[in-house]
């Protein structure tokens, strides 16, 4: 039987300091649950410029595809994620032209950023969210429900990107401030960066709201 599809929604792209030129986009369900995906320094910088609505002087690669397909008359319906194997998740981007619809197969990375381009929806299984996916609640995430994070970050706490974004939402606004405020004064800057950039995040998330 075919796993339920969970429809998500782009929430937003941090640097991830575990490994330099890595980043980690989180895509957001419309409950609690977060699937963390991680993508590189280029498929970052595309994402990012969609995300924010900018337009290039000349056409980036997924803006060529999306010319591609324009010039064809095809459309980009959606987006599925629909395997993890070995770290990597898979996913295919499903198009149409009205009469033939066509699916191939692509990075994540890559069909997220085309999907934020055509403003088509992304999917995943439930089962993918139930294994893979970090749960979300900055005001009552429970110690059964997400591991708290240690009171100082260590380099352990950076090998799991998609588990320590998880530990940072879970934080209320006081506790990163003060966490940071705490790196800072031991002058562990990479440390107080990543605080920093998770209330970055949350200050951007509330002029949106």
């Amino acid at each position: 039987m075919e796993s339920k599809k969970i429809k998500l929604s782009v929430q937003g792209l941090t640097n991830c300091l575990a490994q330099s030129g890595v980043y980690a986009i989180a895509l957001a369900e419309e409950g609690l649950r977060r699937l963390p995906i991680i993508v590189g320094m280029f498929e970052a910088q595309s994402i990012a410029v969609a995300i924010e609505g900018l337009t290039p002087l000349r056409p980036l690669t997924h803006d060529l595809f999306i010319g591609f397909t324009k010039a064809t008359n095809y459309r980009l319906k959606e987006v599925f994620i629909y395997r993890f194997k070995d770290g990597v998740f898979y996913s295919e981007i499903i198009l149409t032209n009205g009469e033939k619809t066509l699916s191939v197969d692509s990075r994540t990375s890559d069909a997220i950023a085309i999907a934020l381009r055509a403003k088509c929806p992304i999917y995943t299984t439930e089962s993918i969210m139930k294994k893979y996916s970090v749960l979300i609640d900055e005001e009552n995430v429970t110690d059964e429900e997400l591991e708290p994070l240690s009171e100082e970050l260590t380099a352990a706490d950076l090998q799991n990107p998609a588990k320590l974004m998880g530990q940072l939402h879970s934080l209320k606004k006081k506790e990163i401030e003060e966490r940071m405020a705490k790196a800072v004064a031991k002058e562990d800057y990479e440390y107080a960066k990543i605080f920093k950039d998770e209330l970055l995040r949350r200050e951007g998330k509330s002029k949106k709201d």
